[in-house]
């Protein structure tokens, strides 16, 4: 099953269980996110690549309300759930794309994908991350919320046994962890290492990661 459909077939449960799949959520979403925008001036406009159900955008807005939001997913199933979610706000916008063969057009402030980037094959990140840096304006910002490899086979295994046996008492159902375990085969994973090097050979002039939580972590990238 390919992304469009694994992703559409869970979008009324994704917001219900995504805490329970993420045991760092509230300094993964929150928190980063808090620091991030303690740090930067109010953008104008901020793209949200693989939006899915307007999750991320929605911690954004606590603090930029007034700023444009640009949601982007290949399912729109999901951005059906972000359409209810931000039902009535004329300042959001939702594209129905594949984010790998095009971006929207306009003017970024910042571009921000949160459990998204992580689908594609190192050569395709790569790809990805030059023409966000193309599209952003000097001093632009692009933020990468994550998962991650270890990029060492025996620590592969602490991490990902360690979230498994998380799962098994997060209160996540049979059916839950079955559904979880489709979507990892789609998973393209490599570690914070490479990604960071990805990014300064897309020629980002700062790349520093704010958070990291085992598979988990944050990137941000200044052009």
């Amino acid at each position: 099953m390919d992304i469009e459909k694994q992703f559409n077939l869970i979008a009324n449960e994704y917001d219900k269980n995504r805490r329970k799949f993420l045991p760092c959520f509230d300094d993964f979403y929150i928190y980063s996110t808090k620091f991030i925008v303690s740090n930067i001036s109010k953008p104008k406009k901020v793209l949200d690549l693989g939006a899915g159900t307007g999750l991320l955008t929605y911690f954004w807005l606590q603090h930029y309300p007034e700023s444009e939001y640009v949601l982007v997913d290949i399912a729109d199933e999901m951005l059906d759930v972000a359409r209810k979610r931000f039902s009535g706000m004329s300042n959001i916008s939702y594209e129905v794309l594949n984010y790998m063969n095009e971006l929207p057009s306009g003017n970024f402030d910042v571009v921000a994908s949160a459990l998204s980037v992580h689908h594609l094959e190192n050569e395709d990140k790569l790809n990805l991350f030059g023409r966000i840096y193309d599209l952003l304006p000097s001093g632009g910002l692009f933020v990468n919320y994550d998962q991650f490899c270890a990029g060492h086979s025996e620590l592969d295994h602490w991490f990902d046994s360690y979230w498994e046996s998380q799962l098994a008492s997060s209160g996540l159902t049979d059916h839950d962890i079955e559904l979880w375990k489709e979507r990892r085969k789609l998973d393209r994973e490599c570690s914070l290492e490479q990604e960071i090097e990805m990014l300064q050979q897309s020629n980002f002039k700062v790349v520093k990661c704010i958070y990291s939580y085992q598979k988990f972590s944050v990137i941000v990238a200044i052009k």
